[in-house]
């Protein structure tokens, strides 16, 4: 004889089969998981100069544009790939990443563009970023 089963429609597992999978995050959608990632950062400050470092794996010097606008740092790197394919020969496999990636952010206090200076080396942007002289604090005097 068969079994005989009660139908519960507020069971929770008909809905979680429905929906398997559609909520888990799209990829390509995040920048995190882009091949070449989010430009990573490391920053550090003196009481007259920030240090950036940025990590650029794979991208040439000329590449590479830093902007900076009062106490905003902005950089952008583009990455290409030579995808010429020569007779006789195919392509297994293709990981290499081309295309741009950015980030800006923010610094505490104005910098100082003109004694503002980079380097880069083995895939490492270092920005040696002075800070601007502050004008000191006038007190008024109340009469």
């Amino acid at each position: 004889m068969s079994h005989l089963t009660r139908f519960d429609p507020f069971s929770i597992e008909p809905v979680s089969e429905m929906f398997q999978g559609l909520f888990r995050p799209l990829r390509g959608l995040s920048p995190e998981e882009s091949p070449l990632g989010q430009v990573r950062i490391d920053v550090s400050e003196t009481d007259a100069v920030y240090q950036v470092k940025a990590e650029l794996p794979g991208v040439e010097k000329k590449d590479i544009d830093v902007k900076l606008d009062r106490n905003t740092v902005s950089i952008h790197a583009k990455s290409e790939r030579n995808k010429e394919v020569k007779e006789g020969e195919r392509v297994i496999r293709r990981e290499r990443y081309a295309g741009e990636v950015s980030r800006t952010f923010s610094l505490g206090s104005e910098i100082d563009e003109a004694g503002a200076s980079a380097q880069y080396q083995d895939g490492i942007l270092t920005l040696t970023l002075p800070k601007k002289a502050s004008a000191d604090q006038k007190r008024l005097q109340i009469s």
